[in-house]
């Protein structure tokens, strides 16, 4: 069975951006919020879902995944705000 994937961007209480992927943000945000995540979000406080979108199947999302860790503070910043409704699109336009 093919699981729609989706790409995710959290904020901590600090302002760090963490971005990773799965099939139900929600479940996986409630999942970080308890500190049963990633190690890099254990202790950093209350999480802001900033930002989700599709991301097609696994493959392509591990892909958009690197796209966006590769991005500067600046430019993740600019995703956020701008919140394309084609991630690809948007990554071409501003690579």
């Amino acid at each position: 069975m093919e699981h729609n994937w989706q790409l995710y961007m959290l904020q901590t209480a600090a302002g760090m951006i963490y971005t990773g992927i799965t099939t139900d943000v929600t479940r996986r945000l409630q999942q970080h919020q308890q500190g049963r995540g990633a190690r890099a979000l254990r202790g950093k406080g209350p999480l802001t879902l900033m930002f989700h979108c599709a991301a097609g199947d696994r493959a392509a999302a591990s892909r958009l995944e690197y796209r966006v860790k590769q991005l500067s503070r600046t430019r993740k910043l600019l995703l956020i705000a701008q919140q394309p409704p084609c991630l690809p699109a948007w990554l071409t336009q501003h690579d």
